[in-house]
């Protein structure tokens, strides 16, 4: 008897809102799919959002009541918790990832797939709001 796979099915959409950063969308895209497949999410679409201080921030205060700046905003718009297919929207501060990671010495590209890879975690049912989840999130990032 032949296995039958199951068909991937992914959409990634990026808008990029903020000019000061290189992005290469195909790599973005890939890690999205690499952490999706990772957690056995086969149809999603998810949307990510790259912006700056100011538009995060308005965000923010919108959704959360949290009049700041932050480096990511996680929603899950699925129709409800258990569909086999997820819709993600994802809001990254490209400003902060900059700045980031002047301050560490790496690439702006790879603080903003770290922002990206926590968001897509809440999505996927990581919560951070204590020390001991913090440090298991953290150690999947």
């Amino acid at each position: 008897m032949a296995s039958v796979r199951q068909k991937q099915d992914f959409v990634v959409q990026i808008a990029k809102n903020f000019k000061n950063i290189d992005i290469h969308p195909p790599k973005l895209k890939k890690l999205v799919k690499t952490i999706c497949n990772r957690f056995k999410l086969s149809k999603a679409t998810i949307s990510i959002a790259i912006v700056n201080n100011a538009q995060i921030r308005k965000v923010n205060k919108q959704f959360l009541n949290q009049d700041r700046p932050t480096d990511c905003l996680s929603f899950n718009l699925s129709d409800n918790k258990k569909s086999s297919v997820k819709s993600f929207e994802l809001v990254v501060n490209a400003e902060m990832a900059v700045r980031q990671a002047n301050l560490l010495g790496h690439s702006s590209e790879a603080e903003l797939a770290l922002y990206i890879t926590h968001g897509l975690l809440h999505n996927l049912g990581f919560d951070d709001s204590t020390q001991k989840q913090a440090e298991k999130m953290h150690n999947t990032e």
